[in-house]
């Protein structure tokens, strides 16, 4: 046991003089790197506007204070540590904000009151019932079978039904009946039926 121990130890110590290795180069490295600036204008053959003299500036009196020497502005480094610092500026705003503890527990109240309704819902005492209704023809000259449902379960004592099974069958007249006779087009319909049905 103590041995598995040291070599645990070991592994770590490994690790750790590794990374510390790593982060001792990135330093080295990002120390060496030095921000490039624009070479002089003499370089590139251009050729420097001569130096206009500055505006001589009254003397100040008595009772004025000297003009501070205020330092210009800095320019910014486009070094490494720079270049890293925009970027977590930067990830931090794709980022979405943080809500209050307050608001989160709002939502997980609103969240689980959706769930229990749903539940409620599901929890409504419901029966599966069969028996035999005609679904009516409806506008459009489709059956409606969820009117047949609803008839089917208010036989049996519910309020509304959903269709779960149907069947067919074709009605004729007497007509067809007649030996010899050609069978017409409206001689026979064909009734759609609720058999079964899911009621509450």
């Amino acid at each position: 046991m103590l041995d598995r121990t040291g070599n645990l130890i070991a592994q770590c110590r490994t690790q750790v003089a590794t990374a510390g290795a790593a982060l001792w180069m990135l330093m080295i490295a990002a120390g060496a790197g030095w921000p490039q600036a624009a070479p002089p204008p003499s370089s590139l053959g251009v050729q420097e506007p001569a130096q206009q003299a500055a505006p001589d500036r009254p003397a100040p009196q008595q009772g004025e204070p000297a003009p501070s020497s205020i330092p210009p502005a800095r320019e910014e480094n486009p070094g490494l540590f720079n270049e890293l610092g925009k970027m977590f500026q930067n990830s931090l705003s794709i980022l979405p904000t943080l809500k209050s503890p307050g608001e989160t527990i709002d939502d997980l109240n609103a969240r689980a009151k959706d769930a229990g309704d749903t539940l409620s819902r599901l929890a409504q005492p419901s029966s599966m019932v069969a028996g035999r209704m005609i679904c009516p023809v409806s506008t459009n000259g489709a059956p409606d079978c969820k009117v047949g449902a609803d008839k089917l379960c208010q036989t049996k004592g519910f309020k509304e039904g959903k269709s779960l099974n149907t069947d067919s069958a074709e009605t004729c007249s007497a007509k067809v009946l007649i030996p010899g006779r050609a069978r017409k087009p409206d001689d026979c319909r064909t009734d759609n039926y609720v058999t079964r049905a899911l009621c509450q």
